[in-house]
């Protein structure tokens, strides 16, 4: 799950599960359950402990090989990241869990320049090299721990074959979806994950609409029982980032969620009303209270509104504050 915005991908995971609240996740994060790392794509993501490793087998050499000419404008060679790799190492093996902060006074006494973009450069080259992971919060700060102490390792994998559960994981979540998305999504070639779809033989399959192929788990065609329900999914949820040639096909709000986008003025993250995208919203949040300002595309039934609020009073629950709500209307250009 993408989470550069570790407040709101909290709330991801909250709204997928029956009764967590915020303070779940920063203890999962803590006891390792949860890992927060570079991994698929050059941002964060959070990860299962258990898939940690052999997703950074599929996806950290290529983040790596993305990430070369960035190096390279940054005059992070291989011999100076591999010392800043020891030295990280070395301060974590004797000092324990470190925060940024921390980490770049151990630059300092190594003698490497860390000013700008090098510092996070220096840390998600750690990353992807299956050394640092997150270690929890020390405060409001994220730290950072040795991967070999907190995450098991686990028996040699064939690439391959996690290539193949990658896209099995991914078609059974985010399918139906066309290999541009995954592509997207994972980071992997869409050769590559060609291949793999061929290699799952019958335990996929593929359907045509308007010109572009969709792939799904076996026996997953057809559409749902409707969910009457909302949900407010922040701005890197998985059903927003999740794709990207199809991320509004077959919504009939679809033109108006295209539009709206691209609008800067509006609030980032996008709710969806009984399977439906129905407008954007955003959240504010202090130490006592949840503001959320929501833009619905079209003048809402009760029942639709309701639904929102209902959502926006989990959203409370979950960051334990009390919810003050904002509803308004999108209205697309060249409307009357």
């Amino acid at each position: 799950m993408q989470a550069q915005d570790y407040g709101p991908a909290k709330w991801a995971i909250g709204q997928r599960s029956d009764g967590l609240v915020d303070a779940d996740v920063d203890r999962a994060l803590a006891e390792g359950s949860i890992v927060r790392t570079h991994v698929l794509r050059p941002t964060w993501h959070l990860v299962a402990r258990e898939d940690l490793r052999w997703l950074m087998a599929i996806s950290g050499p290529r983040v790596q090989q993305g990430n070369a000419g960035r190096y390279r404008d940054l005059g992070l060679d291989a011999r100076t990241r591999a010392r800043a790799e020891k030295a990280i190492v070395a301060a974590l093996r004797s000092e324990g869990r470190l925060t940024r902060n921390q980490l770049g006074e151990v630059l300092d006494r190594s003698k490497l320049d860390h000013e700008g973009q090098r510092m996070p450069y220096f840390l998600m080259h750690c990353e992807l090299e299956l050394v640092i992971c997150s270690a929890g919060l020390e405060g409001k700060q994220q730290t950072y721990g040795l991967v070999d102490e907190r995450v098991p390792a686990d028996g040699p994998r064939d690439p391959d074959d996690g290539v193949r559960e990658l896209v099995r994981r991914y078609l059974a979540s985010h399918g139906p979806a066309t290999v541009k998305d995954m592509s997207w999504w994972s980071g992997l070639t869409m050769s590559v994950l060609r291949a793999a779809l061929g290699e799952l033989g019958d335990e996929v399959g593929s359907e045509e609409v308007d010109g572009l192929t969709y792939w799904s788990v076996a026996g997953a065609y057809g559409r749902p029982p409707p969910v009457r329900s909302a949900h407010l999914l922040q701005v890197y949820d998985e059903l927003v980032v999740g794709y990207t040639e199809s991320r509004f096909v077959g919504d009939p709000a679809g033109p108006i969620a295209r539009e709206a986008w691209l609008g800067r003025d509006l609030p980032s993250g996008v709710f969806l009303v009984n399977d439906r995208v129905g407008g954007h919203w955003r959240r504010t949040i202090d130490t006592k209270r949840v503001d959320v300002v929501v833009s619905f595309y079209e003048d809402p039934p009760k029942s639709a509104r309701a639904a929102v609020e209902r959502e926006a009073e989990r959203l409370g629950r979950f960051f334990g504050r009390e919810v003050a709500m904002e509803i308004g209307r999108f209205v697309p250009s060249g409307a009357s």
